[in-house]
């Protein structure tokens, strides 16, 4: 007997003719009157070797009672899997199978299988059909949401991709059962950053309820998707292409991203390099005079209790530098960072070299500590 479903909440992105849905509850992947969020007859459906053998059965079984043909294609787990290769075996095995603009690609998993297989179906006949349907916190509380897709390069990660809104978004949160607990931690950092940044009264539920979340208390878990997904699509409709406010949504993610790439993709987990970056964001803005020492030690003492590391590796000063010259947001060679002004609120903005360097010597790990 199928389970009842629990549907805890259905947003829309608001972005005219190019809206859609996130669809956020309990066992909807067993659900096949759920299939009508994903168009098409022909579905090719990415996902990877970790969350294959756990969900891939039961999805081609709910799209098959739908009526639709299902094409499977199963990549290595892992960050350092998000590359030009594994792009180009999508889009061969999409080839292979004769697949049309009709032909939809539905990203099964997290992060990682999201930003790829959104990047394939943004160049697959110039645009096909695409779905999100994450299997982690993080995929589930920010990279499915807004259309940012991309693959990593050595030098950069994220540099390649393109901006690609999926069809709908069908975050099923019986799969966050199975999340391995370093990955349940590492999706909390997403949490944190968006009332960090905008939402002060959210920040302070995550602080009274992170011992819920982190025993994956059941409305725990779909209140912060649920809030986390409004304040996304709320940023994400009005400024799309990030060309403005959207990249306060970046909080975090110059440092962090230097982490994962200084390190090599897959070492640190997106998230746990976004925490640590989250704490070396707020000792920045305490150096800058926009936030004031107690909110910072709240925020670091919540990214502690959420299983994150607060405490960088040591890159180098010219490593980090070198690494944080390569971000989107910058301009003209000018790193640019996002800071609290105060808690619940970021601003965009530069940095004196001898103050960053102070929150680098603060914030890195002694390479003999290490």
């Amino acid at each position: 007997m199928k389970p009842t479903p629990k549907l805890f909440a259905e947003l829309t992105v608001d972005l005219g003719e190019r809206s859609y849905p996130i669809v956020i509850g309990k066992h909807l992947l067993e659900q096949a009157e759920f299939a009508h969020h994903i168009p098409g007859m022909r579905v090719a459906i990415v996902t990877n070797t970790i969350v294959a053998p756990l969900y891939l059965e039961r999805l081609i079984h709910m799209l098959n009672a739908a009526g639709k043909q299902c094409i499977p294609i199963v990549l290595p787990d892992g960050e350092e899997e998000k590359n030009v290769d594994n792009l180009m075996h999508v889009l061969d095995v999409l080839l292979q199978n004769k697949c049309d603009r009709k032909t939809t690609l539905l990203a099964l998993g997290g992060g990682v299988i999201g930003d790829l297989t959104g990047f394939a179906a943004a160049t697959y006949m110039r645009g096909v059909p695409f779905v999100q349907i994450p299997t982690t916190l993080l995929a589930q509380v920010d990279s499915s949401v807004g259309g940012k897709t991309a693959i990593n390069r050595p030098l950069g990660k994220n540099m390649v991709g393109a901006f690609y809104q999926p069809q709908s978004v069908i975050a099923d949160t019986s799969t966050l059962m199975s999340l391995p607990a370093r990955e349940l931690s590492a999706g909390l950092a997403e949490v944190i950053k968006h009332g960090a940044i905008i939402d002060a009264e959210f920040f302070i539920w995550i602080e009274n309820n992170i011992v819920q979340l982190m025993a994956r208390e059941d409305h725990a878990l779909a209140y912060v998707i649920k809030r986390s997904c409004e304040i996304k699509s709320e940023v994400v409709r009005l400024d799309e292409r990030e060309t403005g406010l959207r990249a306060i949504l970046n909080f975090g993610h110059t440092f962090g991203h230097a982490i994962e790439a200084g390190l090599g993709y897959g070492e640190w987990l997106h998230g746990e390099a976004v925490g640590c970056g989250m704490v070396m964001a707020a000792d920045l803005s305490v150096r800058m005079g926009y936030l004031d020492e107690v909110d910072r030690d709240r925020l670091v003492a919540l990214i502690k209790r959420a299983g994150l590391p607060v405490i960088a590796p040591d890159l180098g000063n010219d490593r980090w530098l070198e690494l944080m010259e390569v971000d989107k947001k910058n301009e003209g060679g000018k790193i640019k960072f996002i800071l609290l002004k105060p808690l619940g609120q970021a601003v965009i903005t530069q940095a004196p070299a001898d103050l960053l360097e102070a929150t680098l010597s603060s914030c890195v790990r002694p390479r003999h500590d290490a």
